[in-house]
């Protein structure tokens, strides 16, 4: 789980851990899983080897399924995100093709779309730090707001 979630971006990584901040122990997967497959009154300990060995199986094969409703808003967010991206690379290359001093506006261009890169990274891990895991609101706040000061500043410094 953890490893799955290290290569998520930090707002996927929000929602998930606010759904289920902390894996469930064995015996609660055992139990849960024995019910599923062998009815609410099965026992686990009163299971053949062949029946407790299909749970087992059936816990390890469970643990690398992923949950439809979370890949399915993940891939809707990273399609926003490309389409945010886009956006930026258009209005960038607008303000290039329509300035006076092309070398100018493409360097200011850099600087600012750099600034809002790492602005918006700083402020999204800041902002889990300080909400707490599973806070995806305010990591998806964070990032935005720090990105667009971030942005905002390096254009008024330039």
């Amino acid at each position: 789980m953890h490893l799955t979630r290290s290569r998520t971006t930090p707002v996927a990584r929000a929602f998930a851990e606010h759904k289920k901040a902390e894996g469930r122990g064995l015996n609660a997967l055992v139990a849960d899983k024995t019910s599923k497959l062998f009815g609410k009154n099965a026992v686990f300990a009163k299971l053949n080897q062949s029946q407790q060995n299909r749970i087992f199986a059936e816990i390890v094969a469970s643990a690398g399924r992923s949950q439809p409703k979370f890949t399915r808003n993940v891939l809707r967010l990273s399609y926003l995100g490309r389409g945010v991206i886009l956006l930026t690379l258009a209005l960038s290359t607008y303000n290039v093709l329509t300035a006076r001093d092309k070398s100018t506006a493409i360097k200011r261009e850099l600087v600012t779309t750099t600034a809002g890169i790492g602005g918006s990274i700083a402020a999204g891990a800041v902002a889990g730090l300080a909400c707490g895991p599973g806070a995806p609101v305010c990591v998806t706040i964070g990032a935005f707001i720090g990105g667009a000061l971030a942005a905002f500043g390096a254009g008024f410094i330039w």
